[in-house]
């Protein structure tokens, strides 16, 4: 098994490809522009990063990115695209993450040989699972702390995502639980306002998960948002603990590694990780960072769940990206792999019982979050007949049953497909 790291990225660059490469390597180690007199052979050689392989790709005379004009006089530029993986020893950082990221994802993007560049993905060594917790509960927990053994867990966003106060969004909760919800969670946008702070919010909504519970047996999962600052989320995680709360969630790149990290460290119940922003990594093709590499790093810090998008969302992701993206999630991350680093995909944005099917075929997989909030709150007969479609989207899925069929005999499927089919 390696000690080194390894990353993966795809570039463009209208210079020798290895040449590229090697200003990648030597600007993320020991190197710089020029040798200097303490680098030494001895120092190169434990030290600097290796180029492990290149594989050419297209070109074009176009380059993705603005990039540096070349010197005047030269022939017109090919500008060549390429898979590149490089490696660095652990010894360079120990299993420090923040300084993974800056090596992973730091200078590189400014250098001004490269017109594209885009970190696809990432290999660690087994001493970063022995220095970060990982998932405290990830699937098999999650699983047993909303009760649901082998269907996908369904749940919802509360809306308006903002303007509700404490009483008014308890009101909502109360229709949720009413009808048979498995998860609710907070919006990103509402965390703790001036119009809806957040104890208060706690205050309205925890007496009615428990009295839910207690009549029911069933105890619902409710993502209370507590991005903030450091000592702000650990005082309302606390909080929520105390009303007997199953679940935090935060807006993670508003949080950032490290202070996800000492979030999981203090955390006792479930960590639900948003993944607002994503589109700055993601969007372009030429630059950013992939979710098969992003989610490596949240699941090193330790959030259970984290969201994927869904398919036929309303956002610009293509599904083929939405599916890569939760396959990623449910892939072992080690090698040999470490217990403990499942986490468990969410899937939102637009969904609704139209698209269960075809989420099911696409992963073959339940261990999933399956959030809908129009797709519940807007259907024609109600809340409850929108969590009942569903689960009845999802039986005609895990049973292999033509969604169109099943809905003949299940009123509040026919009704949703006749709703939301698109």
């Amino acid at each position: 098994m390696s000690d080194r790291i390894l990353a993966t990225y795809l570039i463009e660059t209208p210079y020798p490809l290895e040449r590229a490469a090697e200003v990648m390597a030597g600007e993320q180690s020991c190197g710089t522009f020029t040798r200097l007199p303490s680098e030494t052979d001895a120092l190169r050689e434990a030290h600097a990063a290796r180029v492990e392989h290149i594989e050419p790709l297209e070109a074009s005379y176009t380059p993705s990115l603005p990039i540096p004009a070349l010197q005047s006089g030269k022939v017109h530029p090919v500008y060549r695209q390429a898979r590149v993986t490089l490696s660095w020893p652990l010894a360079n950082l120990g299993t420090s993450l923040p300084t993974l990221f800056a090596t992973l994802a730091g200078n590189l993007f400014e250098l001004k040989e490269l017109s594209a560049l885009k970190l696809l993905d990432l290999t660690l060594p087994k001493p970063f699972a022995e220095a970060y917790p990982g998932p405290q509960f990830g699937i098999a927990g999650t699983r047993e702390l909303t009760g649901i053994t082998k269907r996908p867990i369904i749940g919802t966003i509360i809306k308006p995502s903002v303007g509700l106060s404490p009483n008014a969004t308890a009101e909502v909760v109360s229709q949720l639980l009413k009808g048979g919800i498995d998860f609710i969670k907070d919006d990103e946008l509402q965390a703790n306002s001036p119009h809806n702070p957040f104890k208060e919010r706690v205050d309205a909504v925890m007496p009615l998960i428990r009295e839910h519970a207690e009549r029911s047996g069933h105890k619902v999962m409710y993502a209370f948002n507590i991005t903030g600052e450091a000592d702000q989320m650990r005082d309302h995680h606390d909080y929520v603990v105390a009303a007997g709360g199953s679940c935090v969630m935060v807006a993670l790149n508003a949080v950032g590694l490290t202070g996800v990290s000492q979030l999981r460290r203090h955390c006792q119940v479930a960590l639900h990780g948003h993944r607002a922003g994503w589109g700055m990594f993601s969007r372009s093709p030429h630059l950013g960072m992939s979710f098969v590499a992003y989610q490596k790093l949240w699941r090193l810090v330790g959030v259970d769940h984290i969201h994927v998008n869904g398919l036929r969302n309303k956002f610009s992701e293509e599904d083929a990206s939405v599916i890569a993206s939760a396959r990623a999630c449910l892939t072992p991350m080690f090698d040999p792999p470490s217990p403990g680093y499942e986490v468990m995909p969410v899937f939102s944005s637009g969904q609704t019982a139209d698209q269960a099917v075809d989420t099911y075929s696409a992963i073959t997989s339940t261990d999933l979050i399956f959030c809908a909030g129009g797709g519940i709150m807007a259907h024609p007969d109600g809340i409850g007949a929108g969590v009942r479609s569903l689960r009845q989207a999802w039986e005609a899925a895990m049973e292999g049953i033509d969604v169109n069929v099943y809905a003949r005999e299940h009123t509040e499927l026919a009704r949703a497909l006749e709703t939301f089919h698109q």
